[in-house]
């Protein structure tokens, strides 16, 4: 292994630099057309979202140089203290968080506010690469997964409990790195099937779905029972209870928590998104209004600071997790599909420098890092054309907000520094 340079910009990917300055400033321009109107046109007025986005993104630059300046076994040695700091920050915003829209998510400064949830996730990608590099780690052993599971789902709850469960979802982005690291494929097929169950319980109701999996569970015990005859009963009795006590109380936590936990708002979204309800003009006034907005655009748009829907102002929070609906009507299908492009080179780039990394720790956490952007990604994106309810994250580096921006930047950034150490003594 080669001796690490003096010079912080040595060996740094400069592609992936490249692809955050290309979003971060097609982010800006979007910005700026979704908050501009005719009393605010210039660039420099620090009073617009526009302008203050100036200032956030200027601001980054200092910290990529911070961030730049510690070298990767910094960022391995304090990855848990990062983390428990994180942990004891979102625990201080119970007492000391501003409410907004709700929820306690955020400190407010006066001149600025902070959501430390946006910056969490580096840590506890951080933590996570930590807990999984270490040579005595088994992830086969399940009190080795337990350990990655209390790592990944206690910030997680901590955030739900703000709430804000559109950034608590972003943490099950880490199973994907589990999986990675060798970590059965059943975690995540469980997911999805309960997932379907989830929304089958919606759609048709928990007592028809609960007559249903009882019933075919019995089916297929039956049958078992037919070809194996009295030795399988007799090995299997306790796993086929089991069974039969799990679906009973998933049917019926489900229909607790979707009934009882969820907001009706919440519920009202599913709903929309299902199909069960028709409504443009309150619960689905955002998505119907995206659409609409997103579709007017057409193949190649109606061009910077032309799009009529935007410049009225008519979808709501336009500029922050709405801002897709920008792109979809001033630069049209061919932008939005460029914006896509430039978000899966940044994720192959990720992976694909992750994948050469010698050192566990590294590739570890630019699977992490790649797992929540391409979460951010695709729930953004699908929430804002309407494949998805809405949930409420931001579409990185796009999205209006200095904490968003520092978060992603931090998250990135540090991958970028792990990167550039890949081939020199820790």
């Amino acid at each position: 292994m080669r001796q690490e340079r003096n010079n912080i910009f040595a060996e740094i990917d400069w592609i992936l630099v490249g692809l955050f300055i290309a979003l971060v400033g097609f982010g800006w321009m979007n910005i700026y057309a979704a908050s501009k109107n005719e009393e605010n046109t210039q660039i420099l007025d620090f009073t617009t979202k526009y302008g203050k986005q100036i200032i956030w993104i200027a601001l980054s630059l200092p910290m990529i140089i911070i961030i730049l300046f510690f070298n990767a076994k910094f960022y391995e040695r304090f990855s848990g203290i990062f983390y428990l700091l994180s942990l004891l920050i979102l625990i201080l915003l119970f007492p000391l968080g501003k409410e907004i829209n709700g929820a306690k998510s955020w400190f407010n400064f006066g001149f600025m506010g902070l959501q430390p949830s946006e910056f969490a996730k580096a840590f506890t990608a951080l933590a996570v690469a930590k807990l999984l590099s270490d040579r005595q780690y088994n992830l086969g052993l399940v009190k080795n997964q337990i350990k990655a599971f209390i790592i990944i789902f206690t910030p997680a709850f901590l955030i739900i409990m703000q709430p804000d469960a559109g950034s608590a979802i972003i943490y099950l982005s880490f199973f994907f790195v589990l999986n990675r690291e060798g970590l059965t494929l059943n975690y995540i097929l469980f997911g999805f099937i309960t997932l379907l169950i989830f929304i089958l319980i919606i759609l048709f109701g928990h007592l028809t779905i609960l007559t249903t999996l009882l019933s075919l569970l019995t089916i297929g015990v039956v049958y078992a029972i037919y070809k194996g005859g009295k030795i399988f009963f007799r090995f299997n009795w306790y796993k086929i209870l089991g069974l039969y006590a799990i679906i009973f109380l998933f049917t019926l936590g489900t229909e607790y928590v979707y009934n009882d936990i969820f907001k009706q708002h919440q519920r009202d979204r599913f709903e929309v998104l299902l199909g069960l309800k028709i409504d443009k003009s309150n619960i689905g006034y955002n998505s119907y209004q995206s659409e609409l907005t997103i579709s007017s655009g057409g193949i190649s748009g109606k061009g910077f600071l032309q799009g009529d829907l935007t410049q009225g102002d008519f979808v709501p929070e336009q500029h922050t997790d709405y801002i897709f609906s920008t792109i979809g009507e001033e630069w049209g299908f061919l932008g939005s599909t460029l914006v896509i492009i430039l978000f899966l080179l940044l994720l192959y780039r990720i992976i694909y420098l992750a994948e050469s990394h010698t050192n566990k720790f590294g590739r570890i956490y630019g699977y992490g890092v790649a797992s929540i952007l391409f979460f951010h990604i695709a729930i953004n994106i699908g929430m804002v054309i309407g494949l998805m309810p809405t949930i409420g994250i931001p579409l990185p580096f796009f999205s209006y907000g200095g904490s968003s921006l520092w978060g992603f930047t931090i998250l990135l950034f540090i991958f970028i520094r792990l990167d550039a150490h890949k081939d020199y003594d820790w």
